[in-house]
């Protein structure tokens, strides 16, 4: 039940009627736009239909006359009757007033020089003389755009239209058609007539979200909105409404496809004229479907608006209700953060605010009982506080297996002689700051202070598996500490300080020890004594850490000891062989020395300690 979800009575208010509230709206938003996209969709399909078959129309009609003049134009090239000058002027009269006529080529089966006219003033337009007609026929044979050998061996009514534009040309369209025949039915002679593109480029040049663009019988474009595309010969012939469009058997189409790349949605339509000469119209979908997304987002929008201002009266109406609750709420989070700081301000004459007194209340004894727990942890730590609390510690203690911890300052008495009290204590507390910190990190419990001695304990009053090795690790961590403690004090012009450490393992008593009137937890037992003497022993030995063999035999694995030696201690009767630790083994199993100019000093004696013989 801890963590059971929470549903506030507002939000179930407010989520109802909003819930209710924004389905009918939604529903009636999709439904009526869907309906407005389906309409849409339809109306642009026939609008391309009808743009398409228009510009077919528009581009017939206008075909069709060029090919009547250039019927005309050439037979006037091909008349053998009446002078020159009338022959000229006839010309002047259709091929030379008339300015979309470039250049116009009739060419005789028959081996020869073909019969040709052309339009020298709109050439140098482009700085071009007549002698460009004559490579542009050259090009048109090499790139097979209008083909000679198709024209004469092609049926009644053939005509071939193309894009005759060529790089450091003028822009041309070449309509090419058989002229005379036979009596056996062959065609003699065909005609090439070169028009400028820019008359038919003016039918196709307005830029719209609509594209319309006019194509040869090869896919290749003959006019589009994009000049420079028809310029450069461009081919759509992959696009796939043009696919459609020059295999399609009907004149007329439509098609939604795909961009290739993109995958963006189209919609196109296509009309083939008689000339073979195609009109295509392009939309994307999303053009066409933007007047329903407006109306979409536009019924959105006016959900939204009435869903705000359900929410403000629904809001209005239920904060008379929920917001004493919630006040309540808030200051409970407080309270299990431990911020007993706020009391609740509920005063409504009803059941709310009988709990709003009874929060108070609560919080009253909650505040006492931090007060106390606050002072327990600072004269016992939190796991011995929280155990004095619950009431688990049996009077008299219990027995447990612990890892004793014993540390000293070496030359404190020399220090305080030379020091007045404040300095003694200002030295000592800043030292006891960082060491009780790492024991409270490392899981250890500080049991007392000896004047400038420690004591701490892991394993009481609860243990855990790695107690042993979690002591040595502390132990490790207080040898860097100092060395930057020592840094800072001499910085300061103060002596820098060393320390010795002793760490056993064993049983010993777990519990309160005194009066009615006055208790103590603590651990009691040989393991403590022998941990003292441990510590005492760094004297002898000159080093700042010494560990009892039965503990350096539980963590050898994972830390770098050494044997010390042995020494006689006060109330053992066999020597103790005491180990030094130099480090551990990173996860690699790589050794990792420790070592700072604090950890080893000059040996000296201890009453309490003496090498044994060896």
């Amino acid at each position: 039940m801890k963590n059971r979800f929470r549903i506030p009575i507002a939000a179930k208010l407010i989520s109802m009627t909003v819930g209710l509230t924004a389905l009918t709206t939604v529903a009636i938003a999709m439904v009526s736009a869907d309906r407005f996209e389906k309409i849409s969709m339809d109306r642009e399909e026939q609008s391309s239909r009808d743009q398409s078959r228009a510009r077919a129309t528009e581009v017939e009609g206008l075909l069709l006359a060029y090919v009547d003049k250039a019927k005309v134009i050439a037979s006037l090239l091909m008349k053998d009757t009446g002078s020159a000058e009338e022959k000229a002027k006839s010309l002047d009269l259709t091929f030379g007033r008339d300015k979309d006529f470039v250049a116009l080529d009739v060419i005789s089966r028959q081996p020869g020089q073909p019969l040709r006219v052309i339009n020298e003033s709109y050439l140098q337009q482009y700085k071009l003389d007549k002698t460009f007609i004559e490579a542009l026929r050259v090009a048109q044979a090499g790139r097979k755009l209008v083909h000679s050998e198709r024209l004469f061996n092609g049926k009644d009514g053939h005509i071939e239209i193309r894009n005759s534009s060529i790089e450091g040309g003028a822009p041309l369209l070449t309509i090419g058609f058989p002229l005379a025949k036979d009596e056996f039915g062959a065609v003699t002679h065909i005609v090439l007539a070169d028009i400028r593109l820019d008359r038919m480029q003016k039918v196709f040049a307005a830029m719209s979200d609509r594209s319309l663009f006019l194509i040869d019988d090869e896919g290749k474009l003959l006019a589009h909105p994009m000049e420079e595309k028809v310029l450069k010969g461009e081919s759509v012939a992959s696009m796939p409404i043009v696919k459609n469009a020059l295999t399609a058997a009907l004149k007329q189409g439509q098609m939604r496809f795909k961009d290739g790349e993109t995958a963006e949605p189209f919609t196109g339509a296509f009309t083939k004229t008689s000339l073979g000469v195609t009109a295509i119209s392009v939309v994307s979908d999303q053009v066409i479907l933007e007047a329903a997304a407006a109306v979409k987002r536009e019924a959105f929008y006016i959900a939204g608006r009435l869903l705000s201002l359900a929410l403000f009266f629904i809001f209005v109406f239920s904060i008379t209700l929920t917001s004493p609750i919630e006040k309540l709420v808030e200051l409970t989070s407080k309270v299990a953060k431990g911020d007993f700081s706020n009391k609740a301000s509920v005063t409504s004459r009803d059941e709310v605010g009988q709990l709003g007194e009874a929060f108070n209340s609560m919080l009253e004894g909650l505040l006492e009982r931090d007060k106390v727990k606050s002072m327990f942890n600072k004269f016992h730590g939190s796991s011995v506080t929280e155990d004095l609390l619950k009431g688990n510690l049996e009077l008299g203690g219990s027995k447990k297996v612990v890892t004793v911890f014993f540390s000293d300052v070496r030359d404190f008495t020399k220090f305080s002689e030379g020091n007045s009290p404040e300095q003694v204590v200002e030295m000592l507390n800043e030292y006891f700051q960082i060491m009780v910190a790492i024991i409270n990190k490392h899981g250890g419990v500080v049991d007392k202070f000896i004047g400038d001695a420690i004591m701490a304990v892991w394993g009481a009053p609860n243990g855990t598996e790695r107690d042993p090795q979690n002591a040595v690790k502390a132990c490790i961590e207080m040898r860097r500490s100092l060395e930057v403690l020592n840094t800072t004090r001499i910085g300061r012009g103060q002596v820098p300080i060393k320390i010795g450490i002793g760490l056993h393992r064993g049983d010993a008593i777990s519990g309160t020890i005194g009066s009615s009137e006055r208790m103590e937890y603590t651990v009691i037992g040989d393991t403590v004594n022998q941990a003292s003497r441990i510590e005492a022993s760094t004297k002898a030995f000159g080093t700042d850490f010494l560990l009892s063999d039965s503990l350096a035999e539980f963590v050898k694995d994972e830390f770098i000891v050494e044997e010390a030696g042995r020494v006689e201690v006060k109330g053992k009767a066999e020597p103790l062989t005491l180990f030094k630790v130099r480090g551990y083994y990173d996860e690699e199993k790589n050794p990792v020395l420790v070592r700072t100019q604090y950890s080893d000093y000059e040996a000296a004696g201890d009453d309490k300690v003496k090498m044994a013989a060896s």
